[in-house]
């Protein structure tokens, strides 16, 4: 059975870092992409990062130079690095399963629950 679960959500202060990780089973991660999303309103989505399979990482134009996306094949599982936190950063964290970069983040084919990243003073 495939799984995403999240974890390392919190408070955080503006300019504070956090490391987010998603930890797979059921599958191996040498064989898809993960990416990370937030929601935004209605029933869109927002990319945040994805790894594909080879190793090759991508970022959205906002979190560039400040979150670094990576993956321990041991655990299983990719973490999100997130450095200089800032309020905008605030939403539900979600990791995804793909077939490659590509589909991030509109197209995945499991998801996680979610992990609150909450940016505040």
């Amino acid at each position: 059975q495939v799984q995403l679960v999240e974890s390392g959500g919190g408070l955080v202060q503006p300019g504070g870092s956090m490391r987010l990780s998603c930890a797979a089973s059921g599958f191996t991660l040498d064989y898809y992409a993960i990416g990370w999303f937030h929601r935004t309103p209605g029933p869109g989505r927002e990319g945040v990062s994805c790894r594909n399979s080879a190793g090759s990482t991508f970022y959205a134009d906002t979190v560039r130079g400040r979150f670094t996306i990576s993956r321990d094949n041991a655990k299983n599982a990719v973490y999100l690095q997130m450095n200089g936190l800032k309020p905008e950063d605030t939403a539900v964290y979600q990791c995804a399963r793909f077939r490659s970069c590509s589909d991030w983040p509109y197209d995945p084919d499991y998801e996680g629950q979610g992990t609150q990243v909450t940016v505040s003073s």
